[in-house]
């Protein structure tokens, strides 16, 4: 104050300009406190409250707690909502509904309880159930539920309310209970012929009709073949015919047609590459898909036609068509014939596998799975002649047991449809192929893959050829090359040894070895057919046989110059090595071959 006081004097008494002191100022925003003077006035006990937020208003102006926040609306009705609320303000048609820890199926039962008995169980009870409600009637039913009436009581009221309705159709007519129950009875008649699932119908079902009964026997004899595993019905139904073409099914002897010759034997082991076409079969409408030798004398010929025919033809004597074989309604991919040719396999894509006999023509039996059969062999044990293998287009290998007609096994763990089945290692082995670009090889008897080959840069392999020696296969893979693999324990690839040239990709064209093992030979898609040296893996030499894709070649088991092939031409023929060829190659012939030529020729010169 005296300080003021000594200014002020100062400011009286001097001539100089006055001392001026400035206001203070702050860099805080104002702040409006009129809520918090209310608040404050209000005291602890208003702060505590947990009003809701108005959602009218656009702008807080206090700091909210977290349960006005969160808390449901009350108050007034909105002007804008014939039940009080905005439609942005809930989650319910009739409001807001807060989430409560109770199951669905406890809450559903609780409200159909309480609107059916009056009474229902309080969840916010801390020990055991409190019911609210009627809890007389409560005491009564002993306090279930909807859900958990006894069935006693639930078959009682079925009875009393059909007794009511009855009563209302009949007018009061009294109506004995036991005839309720009774369905001979006219009363259980007439409630049920009225029932919502009763239909138009008019009373019981008295005698089938023919057609009913018809339908019937069919049911029941599918259902009789699919128990027995007898599965023919589910491929394409085609009458079984075979046509002979042959003078006589028998000579004078009493030999059947099938019989092979008796002088029909090797006469040497080693195989020339056959150049000269000798011989054409054309019985084919379409093109040809397979053609096999007759095991061990190569006499006659079967072949698989496009045209859904199989035929079988004279190979030595003839060289006409003998029998033809009518059993599929689409075309024929493979045939594969018993060990000793008197029965063979056929493959359809009519999803049919046939047994035939040979002679005779008749079918023995068939099988189908429902899926189309790409492959099919017989194990080629003697004492297992009875157990087929087909691989099928549902990625599966499907093994029966022909004796029986059941399904004995399935290998099923190949990702694409299976293309080739070959039997190695005195048999108890077998590779297949398949269009997942893979090589699988299975224990006989057992699903369980025991090697997988598979690579990024392998293709899919449609054919494969044991050697021989059953050392070595030869698979035809789709980029144009002829793959060998090991059949010893690590199944490996050679790599040393690869054959190509030839345009495959495409095309399931066969793979053949000569029987001496000297010679690799395959068809190729525009109609030729190529031979490799063994060992050098060079081309010796390649034949136009046919217009189109040559698809199959065969060497003949005995004749050591001879191959048949077929093609999409629809035409088989047969191949010939030259005379001067073997004639000018002595250092190509052992000594019993070079000296029969040698003796043929100078009769020859000699007659001339």
């Amino acid at each position: 104050m005296d300080l003021i006081q000594s200014y002020e004097e100062h400011d009286t008494d001097s001539d100089d300009s006055p001392l001026r002191t400035l206001p203070s100022k702050s860099a805080a925003p104002k702040v409006d406190d009129t809520m918090l003077a209310l608040t404050t006035a209000a005291g602890a006990a208003n702060r505590a409250l947990t009003k809701p937020l108005d959602p009218t208003q656009h702008i807080v102006n206090f700091n909210p707690t977290y349960d006005q926040l969160w808390a449901p609306i009350y108050g007034p009705s909105h002007p804008f909502a014939k039940d009080g609320l905005a439609q942005g303000m809930r989650n319910h048609k009739l409001g807001f509904v807060e989430d409560a820890a109770i199951a669905p199926f406890l809450f559903d039962e609780q409200y159909n309880t309480f609107h059916k008995f009056g009474y229902a169980a309080d969840p916010s009870g801390s020990e055991g159930y409190n019911y609210v409600g009627d809890l007389d009637r409560m005491k009564e039913t002993s306090g279930i539920s909807v859900y958990n009436i006894p069935q006693h009581e639930q078959k009682k009221r079925k009875i009393e309310k059909k007794k009511e309705t009855l009563e209302e159709e009949n007018q009061g007519d009294e109506v004995d209970v036991t005839e309720v129950e009774n369905p001979a009875s006219d009363a259980w008649l007439s409630k049920n012929r009225k029932s919502p699932w009763a239909g138009k119908k008019e009373g019981l079902q008295g005698e089938l009709t023919e057609e009913q009964k018809k339908y019937a026997e069919e049911y029941a004899k599918k259902k009789e073949d699919e128990k027995s595993g007898n599965n023919r019905d589910k491929g394409e139904v085609f009458a079984d015919k075979s046509t002979f073409h042959g003078k006589e099914e028998s000579d004078y002897q009493g030999r059947s047609w099938i019989a092979h010759p008796k002088d029909a034997k090797a006469t040497d082991d080693h195989r020339y590459i056959p150049k000269r076409l000798v011989h054409t079969w054309s019985g084919h409408t379409k093109g040809v898909s397979a053609i096999r030798f007759f095991p061990k004398h190569g006499h006659l010929l079967l072949s698989a036609g496009m045209d859904t025919k199989v035929k079988i033809w004279d190979v030595f004597n003839s060289g006409k068509c003998m029998r033809t074989y009518m059993g599929h309604g689409k075309a024929v991919r493979d045939i594969w014939f018993c060990n000793d040719g008197t029965k063979f396999l056929t493959a359809g894509y009519d999803k049919n596998i046939k047994y035939w006999d040979t002679e005779t023509g008749q079918v023995i039996s068939a099988f189908s799975t429902g899926k189309i059969p790409y492959v099919v062999r017989l194990n080629p044990d003697e004492d297992k002649q009875n157990i087929l293998l087909a691989g099928m287009s549902d990625k599966k290998i499907v093994q029966w047991d022909m004796n029986t007609g059941q399904i004995t096994q399935e290998y099923d763990q190949h990702l694409g449809a299976v293309n080739t089945i070959t039997f190695v290692d005195d048999n108890r082995r077998f590779v297949t192929s398949s269009d997942d670009k893979s090589l699988r090889v299975w224990e006989f008897g057992i699903p369980v893959v025991i090697k997988y080959i598979s690579e990024p840069h392998m293709h899919s392999m449609p054919s494969i050829s044991l050697h021989p020696n059953t050392n070595w296969l030869a698979a035809q893979s789709l980029d144009n090359q002829i793959l060998i693999y090991s059949t010893r324990e690590r199944f490996q690839l050679n790599k040393k040894k690869r054959f190509a040239g030839h345009i495959v990709a495409g095309y399931a064209c066969q793979v053949n070895f000569s029987p001496d093992g000297r010679f690799v030979m395959s068809g190729d898609g525009e109609g030729k057919c190529w031979f490799w040296d063994w060992k050098s893996c060079k081309v010796f030499r390649t034949l136009k046989c046919h217009e189109g894709v040559c698809i199959g070649c065969e060497w003949h088991p005995l004749e050591q110059s001879k191959v048949a092939t077929c093609g999409w031409d629809g035409l088989i023929k047969y191949w010939l090595s030259t005379f001067l060829e073997m004639f000018q190659n002595p250092g190509q012939t052992t000594d019993a071959t070079f000296w029969t030529v040698t003796c043929i020729a100078l009769a020859v010169f000699k007659s001339v």
